[in-house]
């Protein structure tokens, strides 16, 4: 079995974020990276099929040159070969072109299951996956937990609302979307570093992949904080009456 699966290099989740000076995105001169928590599920998932059926892993990432150290990453915990899809600093941010790019880097490949993360940690679109497996012609799954092979297909667990859960049989090939938490995360050992120091990692250019962009980022805004006091006054019943009013129609939590 041939599985395919896509990673993105995101901020640290501990990374001290700030605007950079025109404003278009965060400064990252001295922001430290790692792979996006989803996309780490997606590969775990990737791994355990692998060691269950056989095959290999290719591990698809669209990143600037230092994704590579997150593709490294990557094959030392198993992953077999790399393609490293070359963009700027900045990467992709519309979920459209991004999907047209790694698809159209697998054109060659053929694989009998394309995983990716639910969503990335930094944009948090949740449309790369999907928009990936229209452009493949593949059926698709979201929300992926599990993942069992079956003759002729797959049986995959989706997590739906309220702790509802759903087995869908699917064929292969497929494209799967995996949500956070459904297996332990392995880490890299020190053999798997030294291997993937001779692994194979191919690179495009993201320009081959004829990705043009239907979104433009032009601003981003440090979210606002504010402070506000209000005395309610009345009896008490009149106060708790106040009190739910608010809740419901300003904050909405009830």
């Amino acid at each position: 079995m041939k599985i395919v699966v896509a990673i993105k290099q995101v901020p640290a989740r501990d990374s001290l974020l700030k605007v950079n000076p025109s404003g278009t995105w965060i400064e990252d001169a001295d922001l430290a990276y790692e792979i996006n928590e989803p996309d780490a599920y997606a590969l775990e998932a990737g791994l355990q099929l692998k060691e269950k059926q056989g095959g290999e892993v290719v591990v698809l990432c669209a990143g600037p040159e230092r994704a590579g150290q997150t593709i490294r990453e990557a094959l030392a915990k198993g992953a077999d070969r790399a393609i490293h899809i070359e963009t700027a600093d900045q990467g992709v941010t519309d979920p459209l072109a991004l999907g047209r790019i790694l698809a159209k880097a697998l054109e060659g490949e053929q694989p009998d299951l394309v995983l990716t993360g639910l969503q990335s940690d930094d944009l948090g679109f949740g449309q790369t996956g999907v928009i990936m497996a229209e452009l493949m012609g593949l059926p698709h799954g979201t929300l992926i937990m599990n993942i069992e092979p079956e003759p002729g297909g797959i049986r995959v667990k989706r997590e739906l609302e309220d702790g509802w859960f759903q087995h869908v049989d699917m064929p292969l090939p497929a494209l799967l979307t995996i949500q956070s938490g459904g297996n332990k995360l392995r880490y890299a050992t020190l053999m798997g570093i030294k291997k993937a120091k001779s692994k194979e990692t191919r690179t495009v250019e993201a320009a081959a992949a004829n990705g043009s962009s239907a979104i433009t980022l032009e601003r981003v805004h440090i979210p606002e904080k504010q402070k506000h006091t209000e005395m309610l006054k009345g009896s008490p019943a009149e106060i708790a009456a106040q009190v739910v009013e608010k809740l419901r129609s300003e904050v909405r939590v009830i």
